[in-house]
């Protein structure tokens, strides 16, 4: 698809949540070793096996730049638990790990920067707002409680949420319809190609940060612009 929203008012703000909101090594990496000694009760080999197949580092930075836990679904990365584990991989499995991370990563939970200022100031100058993420709904609103998010945001879709998971256009498209603007006057705001692709898929306008795992190199092709941090928005969006 053409995209198409560049030139065009902004009035709606899509935010993408580990590594753009979230710091997602602090949150998920003590968060995810403890999940995986969980599930592997105790055999060294199967937790061994989680490891490689989460490509995860114990002594740090937790999770290699290709850990399909960066940027997948709990349906993508634990059909990989599920080998490792020699447990069949359906929506139990995946239920009880989404349930597991849900509680852990909420008591490991870290922000980056100032979340709840940066989109209650943005709500105050009429900006709707939205969360999108590959986490679990669940998961999600979870988080968005504990960073004081919950009354300002106006739609929250994990990958089970029913609108596909990102890089599919579904989420961006499913949050124009429940705030009542046209795709292209939404900013769609992450830190991974995933987030972009499904931004210029629905039309919107793509908005890289550098707060998650990707260099600007990486992201620059996919986006119509770059920030350092979210807490740059506001400044760009006077910019335009």
């Amino acid at each position: 698809m053409t995209h198409s929203g560049k030139a065009g008012p902004i009035r709606a703000i899509l935010f993408d949540k580990d590594g753009t909101l979230v710091d997602f090594q602090r949150s998920f990496g003590p968060a995810v070793r403890e999940v995986m000694q969980h599930l592997s009760g105790g055999d060294r080999a199967a937790y061994q096996r989680l490891v490689a197949a989460s490509r995860f580092v114990e002594d740090g930075p937790w999770f290699l730049p290709d850990s399909p836990l960066i940027a997948e679904p709990t349906s993508v990365y634990g059909v990989l638990w599920a080998t490792a584990l020699g447990r069949p991989a359906n929506a139990a499995l995946f239920a009880e790990i989404d349930r597991l991370l849900c509680d852990a990563t909420t008591r490991h939970l870290t922000a980056i920067g100032d979340p709840g200022t940066l989109l209650a100031s943005l709500a105050a100058r009429g900006y709707r707002l939205g969360l999108v993420t590959n986490d679990a709904e669940i998961t999600a609103r979870a988080h968005a409680r504990k960073l004081g998010l919950d009354g300002v945001l106006e739609f929250v879709a994990g990958y089970d949420s029913g609108f596909g998971a990102k890089p599919d256009p579904g989420p961006v498209l499913a949050f124009a319809l429940a705030v009542g603007v046209a795709a292209s006057e939404i900013a769609v705001v992450g830190d991974s190609v995933h987030d972009l692709a499904a931004a210029r898929a629905a039309g919107a306008v793509a908005i890289g940060v550098l707060t998650g795992p990707a260099p600007p190199a990486v992201l620059a092709p996919h986006a119509d612009a770059v920030l350092g941090s979210p807490a740059e928005l506001p400044a760009w969006l006077d910019s335009r």
